[in-house]
Protein backbone atom coordinates (compact mmCIF):
# COMPACT_ATOMS: atom_id res chain seq x y z
CA UNK A 1 0.00 0.00 0.00
CA UNK A 2 2.53 2.54 -1.21
CA UNK A 3 0.17 5.51 -1.53
CA UNK A 4 -2.24 4.52 1.21
CA UNK A 5 -6.00 4.46 0.90
CA UNK A 6 -7.34 7.31 -1.25
CA UNK A 7 -10.76 8.27 -2.55
CA UNK A 8 -14.45 8.24 -1.74
CA UNK A 9 -17.05 5.70 -2.92
CA UNK A 10 -20.78 5.25 -2.33
CA UNK A 11 -22.43 1.86 -1.90
CA UNK A 12 -25.64 0.61 -0.35
CA UNK A 13 -25.57 -1.67 2.66
CA UNK A 14 -27.97 -4.60 2.28
CA UNK A 15 -30.52 -5.89 4.81
CA UNK A 16 -28.01 -8.45 6.11
CA UNK A 17 -25.43 -5.73 6.86
CA UNK A 18 -23.15 -6.46 3.92
CA UNK A 19 -21.33 -3.58 2.26
CA UNK A 20 -19.21 -3.69 -0.88
CA UNK A 21 -15.61 -2.67 -0.28
CA UNK A 22 -14.39 -0.88 -3.40
CA UNK A 23 -12.02 -3.05 -5.43
CA UNK A 24 -9.41 -0.30 -5.19
CA UNK A 25 -9.19 -0.90 -1.40
CA UNK A 26 -9.32 -4.69 -1.25
CA UNK A 27 -5.65 -5.41 -1.90
CA UNK A 28 -4.50 -2.97 0.80
CA UNK A 29 -6.85 -4.49 3.36
CA UNK A 30 -5.72 -8.04 2.81
CA UNK A 31 -7.75 -11.18 3.44
CA UNK A 32 -8.55 -10.33 7.07
CA UNK A 33 -8.89 -6.91 8.65
CA UNK A 34 -10.46 -5.12 11.61
CA UNK A 35 -13.63 -3.00 11.69
CA UNK A 36 -14.28 -0.92 14.81
CA UNK A 37 -16.00 2.20 16.06
CA UNK A 38 -14.24 5.27 14.78
CA UNK A 39 -14.60 8.91 15.69
CA UNK A 40 -17.22 11.40 14.59
CA UNK A 41 -19.81 8.62 14.22
CA UNK A 42 -18.10 6.56 11.52
CA UNK A 43 -16.40 3.17 11.47
CA UNK A 44 -12.66 2.67 11.09
CA UNK A 45 -11.32 -0.23 9.01
CA UNK A 46 -7.69 -1.29 9.44
CA UNK A 47 -5.57 -3.90 7.71
CA UNK A 48 -4.02 -6.26 10.27
CA UNK A 49 -0.68 -4.53 9.72
CA UNK A 50 -2.09 -1.07 10.51
CA UNK A 51 -4.20 -2.43 13.40
CA UNK A 52 -0.99 -3.81 14.91
CA UNK A 53 0.68 -0.41 14.69
CA UNK A 54 -2.38 1.24 16.24
CA UNK A 55 -2.53 -1.23 19.13
CA UNK A 56 1.19 -0.82 19.81
CA UNK A 57 0.64 2.91 20.30
CA UNK A 58 -2.26 2.16 22.65
CA UNK A 59 0.03 0.06 24.87
CA UNK A 60 2.06 3.17 25.69
CA UNK A 61 -0.94 5.09 27.06
CA UNK A 62 -1.10 5.38 30.86
CA UNK A 63 -3.65 2.87 32.15
CA UNK A 64 -4.06 4.89 35.35
CA UNK A 65 -5.89 7.67 33.46
CA UNK A 66 -9.63 7.31 33.04
CA UNK A 67 -9.46 8.90 29.55
CA UNK A 68 -7.03 6.19 28.45
CA UNK A 69 -9.33 3.43 29.64
CA UNK A 70 -12.34 5.01 27.94
CA UNK A 71 -10.39 5.65 24.75
CA UNK A 72 -9.09 2.09 24.47
CA UNK A 73 -12.49 0.57 25.32
CA UNK A 74 -14.06 2.60 22.54
CA UNK A 75 -11.88 0.92 19.94
CA UNK A 76 -11.25 -2.55 21.36
CA UNK A 77 -14.65 -3.50 22.77
CA UNK A 78 -16.33 -2.91 19.44
CA UNK A 79 -13.57 -4.29 17.21
CA UNK A 80 -14.48 -7.14 14.88
CA UNK A 81 -12.14 -9.28 12.82
CA UNK A 82 -13.60 -9.32 9.34
CA UNK A 83 -13.06 -10.69 5.87
CA UNK A 84 -14.48 -10.13 2.42
CA UNK A 85 -16.92 -12.56 0.86
CA UNK A 86 -16.60 -13.70 -2.77
CA UNK A 87 -18.46 -10.59 -3.95
CA UNK A 88 -16.07 -8.25 -2.14
CA UNK A 89 -18.48 -7.41 0.68
CA UNK A 90 -17.81 -7.06 4.40
CA UNK A 91 -20.49 -8.09 6.89
CA UNK A 92 -20.75 -5.32 9.46
CA UNK A 93 -21.99 -6.48 12.88
CA UNK A 94 -25.24 -4.98 14.17
CA UNK A 95 -23.69 -2.95 17.02
CA UNK A 96 -21.30 -1.28 14.58
CA UNK A 97 -24.11 -0.57 12.09
CA UNK A 98 -26.15 0.98 14.89
CA UNK A 99 -23.22 3.07 16.13
CA UNK A 100 -22.59 4.52 12.65
CA UNK A 101 -26.30 4.65 11.73
CA UNK A 102 -25.66 2.57 8.59
CA UNK A 103 -29.06 1.86 7.03
CA UNK A 104 -28.88 2.40 3.29
CA UNK A 105 -26.40 4.58 1.42
CA UNK A 106 -22.88 4.49 2.82
CA UNK A 107 -19.69 6.27 1.90
CA UNK A 108 -16.40 4.37 2.06
CA UNK A 109 -13.50 6.79 2.35
CA UNK A 110 -9.78 6.13 2.05
CA UNK A 111 -7.90 8.03 4.76
CA UNK A 112 -4.27 7.04 4.20
CA UNK A 113 -3.73 4.16 6.68
CA UNK A 114 -7.38 3.26 7.22
CA UNK A 115 -10.80 3.27 5.64
CA UNK A 116 -13.79 5.04 7.13
CA UNK A 117 -17.38 3.93 6.61
CA UNK A 118 -20.00 6.64 6.95
CA UNK A 119 -23.75 6.95 6.68
CA UNK A 120 -24.12 9.23 3.66
CA UNK A 121 -26.19 11.91 5.39
CA UNK A 122 -23.75 12.04 8.33
CA UNK A 123 -20.82 12.23 5.85
CA UNK A 124 -22.51 15.12 4.00
CA UNK A 125 -23.14 17.01 7.27
CA UNK A 126 -19.58 16.49 8.49
CA UNK A 127 -18.16 17.60 5.14
CA UNK A 128 -20.29 20.75 5.14
CA UNK A 129 -19.01 21.76 8.59
CA UNK A 130 -15.42 20.94 7.63
CA UNK A 131 -15.66 22.95 4.39
CA UNK A 132 -17.00 25.98 6.25
CA UNK A 133 -14.09 25.96 8.69
CA UNK A 134 -11.33 24.52 6.50
CA UNK A 135 -9.17 27.65 6.61
CA UNK A 136 -9.17 27.54 10.42
CA UNK A 137 -8.45 23.81 10.39
CA UNK A 138 -5.58 24.29 7.93
CA UNK A 139 -4.19 27.12 10.04
CA UNK A 140 -4.17 24.90 13.15
CA UNK A 141 -2.17 22.25 11.28
CA UNK A 142 0.88 24.55 11.50
CA UNK A 143 1.12 23.34 15.13
CA UNK A 144 1.96 19.91 13.66
CA UNK A 145 4.53 21.12 11.15
CA UNK A 146 2.30 21.66 8.10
Amino acid sequence: MLLGFLGEFQHNIDAKGRLIVPAKFRVGLGENFVVTKGMDGCLFVYSFEEWSKFTEKMKDLPLSKVQTRQFTRHFFASASESELDKQGRVNIPVPLREYANLEKTCVVVGVNTRLEIWDKSRWDEMNQVAEESFDEIADSMTDFGF
